[in-house]
């Protein structure tokens, strides 16, 4: 039986149980959400930039990015043919909004009566991935951004995400107190909660100077092999938001702006481009009037204007829609797409899988009628025998260094269990049209070397545990590799 059918049947018996009871709720929004889009959630320090990469995810501008009242609570961003808003109170009714971008409150309507707002829109990424805009966190103390710890710390209504996107500038202690909040709030059956580290506004990080994004790399691959960080998310990627979102929002008099600064070249532009004030002097003469430039800096940053002219002066044919790409590229954002892609997306089943197995321990620990009992060892059962959670369990020994073993194998253990993807190709370290037989000998060469380590006298138990791991993959890849070549 497959973990899908596992999940599915598990939870038959849980509604069964829990029909009529405060947590049968709680077990229908769980079964619903297995036919339903990953739910996504956006978190971070207040002006992490949340807003910023929603809408640079979606490619519209509808979340919120300044300090108003929208912020202050959980926003759900999911697929519908038209336009949609509601706001749904504490208690009572929904009630419908205008689907403006972004979302405002009509007068009479309380911030703090509302449980959360819903957003529906025609957005291509929307298909595969509910987003959720969660409130700002800004103070070591639980209490701040109550709102959010609540929506993570709670499964009913809801509240159970299958994945994480944490935003921050600087690896804070706060950020890491969150981080393991999340986590053992997911963790009480076993499994984790799937989160993923975004350096944020890394076009300011070195003062924003024009190797910003180079020196913002570099944070981040230091960030992802430190251990404790490691532990906690899935990876660490660099993120510019105000590039990544206009990127997909970028609009013509925005782009007519930069290529009037672009024509008027260097001996022009590069006094405007020493610092904000400068670009913004009203006493400097330019060929942009005060209010255009003013726009373009709340929209690009001046690193992002720097850039874009940069491109421009490279290639003075480049479209709106060939610039857009460049600074997709640029920002991290088609990085991160892929990454979302690979390391969610490939593994929605088992993601969706970890969330109904948590709501499923978190109701029967909260309401434990005499049969929850057999619901929690079938549950503890399914945890056992998939393959899936056991990879996902040793990818955080190795993050961890748990495992006595050199930096190559450890490289190698994590790329064949899916840290870096889910796909064979990608587990295998080959280029994605590999022929199945190229496929085949190469998990013919990974079976042999974990095997022979896990059987040999001198390895230390727990990497001969963590070898036995990736044979038992392996042993996995092939069975799926002649499933797909007998087609």
């Amino acid at each position: 039986m497959n973990l899908s059918t596992a999940v599915r049947e598990l939870l038959g018996e849980a509604r069964q149980v829990y029909r009529g009871r405060p947590g049968g709720a709680a077990v229908e929004a769980v079964t619903a959400h297995l036919a339903e889009p990953l739910k996504v959630a956006i978190a971070g320090r207040v002006k992490a930039g949340k807003s910023t990469l929603l809408n640079a995810l979606v490619g519209e501008r509808v979340a919120a990015t300044d300090a108003g009242e929208c912020t202050r609570i959980v926003t759900w961003y999911s697929y519908g043919d038209r336009p949609a808003a509601w706001a749904d109170p504490s208690t009572g009714a929904s009630i419908p909004l205008r689907p403006t971008e972004p979302v405002t409150l009509p007068p009479g309507i309380r911030i703090e009566e509302l449980d959360r707002l819903r957003m529906q829109l025609p957005a291509p990424w929307l298909r595969s991935m509910t987003l959720i805009d969660t409130p700002g966190t800004g103070s070591l103390t639980l209490t701040a951004g109550a709102r959010t710890e609540r929506f993570f710390a709670r499964p009913d209504d809801g509240g159970t995400v299958d994945a994480v996107l944490y935003l921050m500038r600087q690896l804070h202690s706060s950020d890491v107190d969150f981080l393991r909040m999340t986590a053992e709030a997911g963790a009480n059956g076993g499994s984790l909660v799937t989160a993923m580290g975004i350096l944020s506004r890394a076009d300011e990080m070195g003062g924003g100077a024009d190797d910003a994004l180079a020196h913002a790399d570099r944070v981040a691959a230091d960030y992802r092999d430190n251990g404790r960080v490691r532990s906690l998310v899935h990876t660490v990627v660099p993120l510019a938001g105000l590039l990544a979102e206009a990127s997909g929002t970028m609009e013509p008099r925005e782009f007519t702006g930069l290529t009037t600064l672009a024509a008027a070249g260097a001996p022009a532009t590069a006094p405007l481009l020493v610092s904000t004030s400068r670009f913004l002097d009203p006493a400097r003469r330019a060929v942009l009037s005060g209010a255009d430039r003013e726009a373009l800096l709340r929209r690009l940053g001046l690193y992002g204007i720097r850039l874009s002219l940069r491109l421009l002066a490279d290639n003075p044919r480049l479209t709106r829609q060939d610039l857009c790409l460049a600074l997709a590229e640029h920002s991290g954002l088609t990085r991160l797409r892929t990454l979302l892609s690979s390391q969610f997306a490939e593994r929605r089943d088992v993601l969706k899988a970890e969330s109904a197995l948590r709501a499923v321990d978190a109701v029967t620990a909260a309401d434990p009628v005499p049969e929850a009992a057999a619901l929690r060892r079938s549950m503890e059962r399914i945890r056992v025998n998939a393959h899936e959670f056991t990879e996902i369990r040793m990818l955080t020994d190795l993050r961890t260094a748990r495992v006595p073993a050199k930096a190559d194998q450890l490289a190698r253990m994590e790329r064949l269990l899916g840290g870096e993807g889910g796909a064979a190709s990608t587990r295998l370290n080959l280029p994605a049209a590999a022929t199945g037989d190229a496929v085949r000998a190469a998990i013919g060469a990974e079976h042999a070397y974990w095997a022979r380590l896990a059987r040999h006298p001198l390895t230390r138990p727990d990497l001969a545990r963590a070898a036995t791991v990736a044979v038992r993959s392996c042993e996995v890849l092939a069975a799926r590799n002649e499933a797909e070549s007998g087609r």
